[in-house]
């Protein structure tokens, strides 16, 4: 009896160290690197840097080269510019000081912008001049009131400065443009450069300008009379407006830089007052257009018949210009 209990308890006793003996893995766990393809494929691209600005990610995929219309909305966010810097330039700054020029379009400049434009296109007028006989003051006075001193619709979407349209022989790039008539063809360059360049390529090479070189070198009055007479511009008063600006801007000194003569500057105290003969008018007795003016609101407006004031400012017709200064007494 006493062995069975004994051997009953040694057997209890061996089957509780089986038990708790610990499990042995007889191999090591596989490591898997984390999927980062997957990761990276859903990715979203950053909307702010480090400093929390926004980023703008281009794809390459749906950007596109800028359109006619963005463009278009270049020129007219330079036109704000220009608006607001006459705003916060001083006004007894003559810097600040601004007018209107045609350049298709009309556009409003500052005299610093003019002055900028002149100061970057110079050389290339003088270089043009020497080679082809246009007096460089013909040039520059030209490209400032056709461009817009360079912020006319033409000269930012095509470079063109001077609105030289395409003409049969044109076998360049052009534009779309709306002038005497919608969507004409004009010529487009790669360089405003080039622009000056084909403008000089344009006058030597065709008949009707060739009477323009037998004036004498250096005499932009006549040279602006014969640009209006020879059909350059439809504009009647064409060669009063680019006198007007070589004067302003003393551009016959490049001429004489040319030529090597002395330049004598020009007295523009007075320019912006009408002359009748050799007399300068007083200011009170005249008046600038502004835009909405007509002849008719004028009259009515100084007590003058719309005949009297026509016969005061030699007028053939009706029309009139923002700038114009008229004799109203």
């Amino acid at each position: 009896m006493i062995k069975r209990v004994v051997l009953l308890l040694i057997t209890m006793a061996f089957i509780s160290c089986n038990s708790t003996q610990p499990v042995v893995r007889t191999s090591k766990p596989v490591y898997r690197k984390p999927n980062t393809a997957t990761a990276k494929a859903h990715r979203k691209p950053a909307t702010t840097n480090r400093n929390g600005r926004p980023v703008v990610v281009d794809n390459p995929i749906t950007s596109k080269a800028p359109t006619q219309t963005q463009e278009i909305k270049k020129i007219e966010q330079k036109y704000e510019s220009a608006k607001e810097e006459n705003k916060s330039s001083s006004k007894t700054s003559v810097y600040s000081k601004s007018e209107i020029l045609e350049a298709t379009t009309r556009v409003k400049v500052t005299t610093a912008m003019v002055l900028d434009y002149i100061s970057q296109y110079q050389d290339i007028a003088k270089k043009n001049m020497s080679q082809y006989g246009i007096p460089a003051s013909i040039t520059l006075g030209q490209g400032i009131l056709e461009s817009g001193a360079g912020t006319g619709p033409l000269s930012i979407l095509a470079n063109n400065h001077f609105g030289i349209k395409c003409h049969k022989e044109w076998t360049g790039p052009s534009v779309k443009y709306d002038d005497d008539e919608a969507q004409e063809c004009f010529r487009k360059y790669e360089q405003p450069s080039q622009s000056y360049q084909d403008h000089s390529l344009f006058l030597t090479s065709r008949p009707r300008y060739f009477s323009l070189f037998e004036i004498e070198e250096g005499d932009y009055k006549q040279w602006a009379k014969g640009l209006k007479d020879a059909g350059y511009a439809t504009d009647p008063k064409y060669p009063e407006k680019l006198i007007g600006i070589i004067e302003r801007y003393q551009l016959a000194k490049y001429d004489a830089e040319v030529l090597g003569i002395a330049f004598e500057p020009i007295n523009t105290t007075n320019q912006n007052l009408p002359l009748k003969g050799n007399r300068v008018i007083p200011s009170s007795h005249s008046y600038q257009v502004t835009q909405g003016d007509t002849l008719y609101s004028i009259s009515k407006r100084f007590n003058i018949t719309v005949d009297d004031l026509k016969k005061k400012n030699d007028i053939q017709n009706n029309a009139i210009s923002i700038g114009q200064n008229l004799i109203i007494k």
